[in-house]
């Protein structure tokens, strides 16, 4: 479909852009979905403009504060994925731009918010006492991201104009360190399972044999396990990329999965048999267990990573165990191939042996050529 010049669309609402009296570049939002009402709105100024009229454009209020946003933009998520993390975001944000006029909102002001962020990401140090937990860069550049979109929002929602999101469109993402690369030895997980409380064994046997996230294992149902054909169906749903993904389930985790209990009125594998509700959470029964055994700065998540270790240390292509995790590039997977037994002897290796079968060749030849030679003088 061909672009018109001049109108653009911002979510389901078109815009216009032109050239004023005074030079300078103006927005304004068409207010409708109908790119034929933007079309007219900006022949309309573009003829006003040539007869020497400067457009009258409906002011926005100026009185549009952070909270007032926050209120506006909270239903408009809730059926997101993603929402409860958002909504802690949100809040976050309150309370360091709740009160100001979104008007006012500078990019400095964002630029020193996101530098105090990334100052407490440092390792953790004692204020008063109390060792502070640190914030990662990404964690910080998920609340950036957040508050962009917002803004991307206001300016749909005639709360802020364009000029006011471009500013905070400026301030830039931090570099992310996500090369924390933990994992357990067999032994290690065996242990483990060994010393966690009976509710805890099942999901932590489920994470070493399928690499699936904590939020899949504990929301998983009945209705995607299939044990006659033996895998696992992660619907798009269900996960955290949004695409469908098969894990096979193997010996150990099928008996185990064989001896859970199973209610008619519960559809989830893992759940509370006091409440019949999934499990929201295991991190302090999951940190008892790493306590028990004398595991430290491990955490759930690291699970997946000693099921994508195992299987590389033991050979298993870079490909298969990216398409097990679920990534949607090979490129998060490559983390683990310096884990892979002699992968870089074994890649050299193959051109030894090419070599070594191309000078068997020649020598073959050679020597074939000698023979030859010698039938030949014999008969002379």
């Amino acid at each position: 479909m061909r672009r018109s010049k001049g109108i653009f669309k911002r979510g389901r609402i078109y815009w216009i852009t032109y050239m004023g009296l005074d030079g300078l570049q103006k927005w304004e939002s068409s207010k409708s979905d109908k790119k034929a009402d933007a079309e007219y709105l900006l022949a309309c100024r573009k003829k006003e403009v040539a007869e020497g009229t400067t457009p009258v454009v409906q002011k926005r209020s100026q009185n549009f504060t952070f909270n007032d946003l926050a209120d506006k933009y909270r239903p408009f998520i809730v059926k997101q994925k993603g929402a409860s993390t958002k909504e802690i975001f949100i809040s976050q944000l309150q309370k360091e731009f709740g009160a100001v006029k979104l008007n006012n909102l500078t990019l400095s002001a964002v630029e020193g918010w996101q530098s105090r962020l990334l100052i407490e990401s440092r390792p953790p140090r004692r204020k008063g006492g109390e060792k502070l937990p640190p914030v990662k860069p990404a964690t910080v550049n998920r609340g950036l991201a957040c508050l962009k979109h917002m803004i991307t929002k206001a300016v749909d929602w005639d709360m802020i104009s364009e000029d006011v999101a471009k500013r905070i469109r400026r301030v830039k993402l931090s570099p992310e360190n996500n090369r924390r690369l933990r994992y357990l030895s067999l032994d290690e997980g065996r242990r483990l399972v060994e010393a966690a409380e009976m509710h805890l064994k099942p999901i932590l046997i489920m994470a070493l044999n399928t690499g699936m996230r904590r939020g899949e294992i504990l929301k998983l149902k009945w209705e995607n396990v299939d044990l006659k054909h033996g895998f696992i169906l992660l619907e798009e749903k269900m996960v955290k990329t949004s695409r469908r993904r098969e894990i096979p389930i193997n010996d150990t985790l099928r008996e185990v999965l064989q001896k859970q209990i199973r209610r008619l009125d519960v559809p989830y594998v893992f759940f509370d048999p006091e409440t019949g509700k999934p499990y929201q959470d295991v991190k302090r029964s999951f940190a008892t267990a790493c306590r028990r055994v004398g595991i430290r700065d491990f955490h759930f998540h690291d699970l997946r990573h000693t099921f994508a270790s195992q299987l590389v240390m033991n050979g298993v292509d870079i490909t298969a165990v990216s398409k097990l995790l679920g990534h949607t590039t090979l490129t998060m997977t490559l983390r683990y191939a310096h884990l892979a037994p002699n992968h870089l002897k074994n890649a050299v290796a193959v051109l030894s042996r090419l070599q070594s079968s191309s000078v068997h060749d020649n020598l073959h030849d050679n020597d074939t050529k000698k023979g030859a030679n010698l039938s030949i003088d014999s008969f002379t």
